[in-house]
């Protein structure tokens, strides 16, 4: 019987948040004056991720950030149409963060307690862009002044499962705020030369994304800044 009940429940999740998502993609004019939820369901459909996302945002100064729910077969569409549905200005404001590992890094560097020298790093990079993980190599030799060896920097992109531990998401949901470990994060530069001061990243869920303010997100998780991509 309780396992009858918990299936209804998952399934009145999923219908909700399948309706939701249909909302969303009404205009603007119907979508206002629609309601297919009562509060206390629209906090359950939009989960607890977006409202401690939220709270970690606003409690460290960032004001200028939205999140946005897409449909399950976001990853799917033409970038042109996940631009559209974020009302983002370009493709190139849509990046992603991946977990990069030092396959190299000496036998006592197995953690991130030192950002100049980690394990691990997470790399915000535009979709549009060809990540160049030797740039990264070389900026973290020049950050060392040169007192690690050069062949000692060997970043790799990290296995999923333990991209999932370190941070506590999903592919494709990752993102650099909240995450279970404090992973030093490096900005590409191409990132912060957009023309709007406002980008978007995954939101820590699959079907959600998260829109912050250029600035706003570099005083609040004092990224590197470092030019590791071409398009």
């Amino acid at each position: 019987m309780e396992a009858l009940e918990e299936l209804e429940r998952v399934q009145n999740r999923v219908l909700q948040r399948i309706a939701s998502l249909e909302l969303s993609l009404l205009p603007q004019r119907f979508a206002d004056t629609l309601s297919v939820s009562s509060p206390a369901q629209i906090s359950d459909a939009n989960g607890d991720t977006e409202a401690r996302l939220s709270a970690i945002l606003r409690a460290n100064n960032v004001r200028d950030f939205a999140f946005k729910r897409v449909p399950f077969d976001y990853y799917d569409w033409p970038i042109e149409a996940r631009r559209d549905i974020l009302g983002a200005p370009s493709i190139h404001h849509l990046c992603k963060s991946i977990v990069l590992v030092n396959t190299q890094a000496p036998s006592n560097v197995t953690d991130c307690s030192d950002r100049n020298n980690s394990k691990y790093y997470i790399v915000v990079v535009q979709y549009t862009a060809r990540f160049n993980a030797e740039t990264v190599k070389n900026f973290l030799y020049s950050l060392n002044n040169g007192k690690i060896p050069k062949k000692k920097f060997n970043l790799r992109l990290a296995p999923e499962e333990s991209s999932q531990k370190l941070t506590g998401y999903e592919h494709n949901g990752v993102t650099c705020i909240g995450m279970k470990t404090d992973i030093p994060v490096i900005l590409d530069e191409a990132i912060v030369k957009l023309d709007s001061n406002f980008f978007w990243l995954g939101g820590g869920e699959i079907d959600l994304k998260l829109g912050i303010k250029t600035s706003e997100f570099i005083n609040f998780v004092k990224p590197f800044i470092v030019s590791c991509s071409g398009i």
